[in-house]
């Protein structure tokens, strides 16, 4: 049942989430007592604690002292049920709806403070990335000259497609990977895709500079309010919108994250809509739990949702890189409207990343910070 490349506990979280994402669970349910499930499972009752916590951690169950673990997963309502795990992401203080309300008629909130500073203890040290940098150049010497394809080096793009499905449970080709100089850069590419003619719905409160890039490009836009665990279900379900922009992980500046409830809500939308969702997944990597955060890419099977993220908080803001990626049925799509402009990230960069990661220096790093913020 289980192998050695993948905790027991990791199996057992994921077998439960099918059966209450397939309603063997119902909303209400109380999940079976950790030595029951234990007993039954042959495994310990620490691998079902730890299960359980992901279940918890994700939104999927509530806990009660002495009584269990609840069901609070819901697909059937339209209006998802309420997550005291993000409610408890909110910063001190902030109430999401006054947040929202606050944002009506005067567009996105602030610039972001205080991203990338030195105390801030996530960015890869600068001895490291010096080191590496002198090994690339030795290794590729004026190979690092030329100049990259649109879509970014072959190797950096390959290197990321393992990273992805290693780390993120991400599944794709290189071909569907684009590089960027940041994710402002690839949101502008993104209108230019799918077009100026779509109606963009972003979340209010959100990160100014998506709001302009945006109305930069002249598309129309619909600002959706923010509540506890993500964009209000009557405004989403209502809104004139055939792309939606969303920060799932943790949007800036509410601090809202979006609950298990929540995503699926996304993902029915989208597929009910026949509408694109654009996955901001910025600074997932940093998240405490012990798995990787369910991407709305995997969940809805890499269909109709563009993943977003960026080596900006990474790595460092001196950093100007990101990628996205596409889904399959786009990418002719994207290669017959923006494949023709030229890759912005030097290919130095490019074979720098690529490095950090194939010699596990990056990974390394993410797993220092996580076990800190832990």
């Amino acid at each position: 049942m289980y192998s050695d490349s993948k905790s027991k506990y990791l199996y057992l979280y994921e077998r439960i989430r099918r059966d209450i994402i397939d309603g063997v669970y119902r909303a209400g349910d109380k999940l079976p007592s950790k030595r029951n499930l234990a007993g039954e499972s042959n495994v310990s009752v620490i691998t079902v604690q730890h299960a359980y916590e992901l279940l918890l951690e994700e939104g999927y169950v509530s806990s009660c002292e002495k009584k269990g673990y609840f069901v609070i997963y819901d697909p059937r309502a339209v209006f998802s049920v309420a997550d005291t795990k993000a409610e408890s992401r909110l910063p001190a203080g902030e109430n999401p709806d006054s947040a929202g309300h606050r944002q009506q008629g005067e567009g996105i909130s602030g610039e972001i403070s205080n991203v990338n500073t030195a105390a801030d203890s996530t960015e890869l040290s600068f001895p490291l990335y010096a080191r590496t940098a002198r090994k690339v150049m030795s290794v590729y010497q004026e190979k690092m000259l030329e100049r990259s394809p649109g879509f970014g080096l072959d190797i950096f793009r390959e290197t990321l497609a393992k990273y992805l499905r290693r780390n993120r449970n991400i599944d794709v080709n290189e071909n569907q990977i684009i590089v960027g100089s940041g994710a402002e850069y690839l949101y502008g590419m993104v209108v230019r895709a799918l077009g100026r003619d779509r109606v963009y719905g972003i979340e209010s409160p959100s990160y100014k500079k998506i709001a302009s890039v945006y109305n930069a490009e002249g598309v129309e836009m619909r600002m959706l309010r923010l509540e506890k665990d993500g964009i209000n279900s009557e405004e989403l379900w209502k809104a004139d919108i055939q792309v939606l922009h969303i920060t799932p992980f943790r949007s800036y500046p509410s601090g809202v994250s979006a609950s298990a409830s929540k995503k699926h809500e996304y993902i029915r939308w989208c597929n009910e809509k026949n509408a694109v969702i654009i996955e901001d997944d910025f600074e997932s990597e940093f998240s405490p739990s012990r798995k990787p955060e369910d991407t709305l890419f995997t969940l809805n099977n890499g269909r109709n949702v563009i993943y977003v993220n960026t080596f900006t908080r990474t790595i460092g803001s001196f950093i100007r890189v990101a990628y996205m990626v596409i889904p399959k049925d786009f990418v002719d799509v994207f290669k017959e409207k923006i494949g023709f402009y030229a890759c912005p990230v030097p290919s130095l960069e490019q074979y720098i990343i690529t490095e950090l990661i194939n010699n596990g220096d990056f990974e390394r790093h993410l797993n220092r910070v996580r076990r800190s913020r832990r």
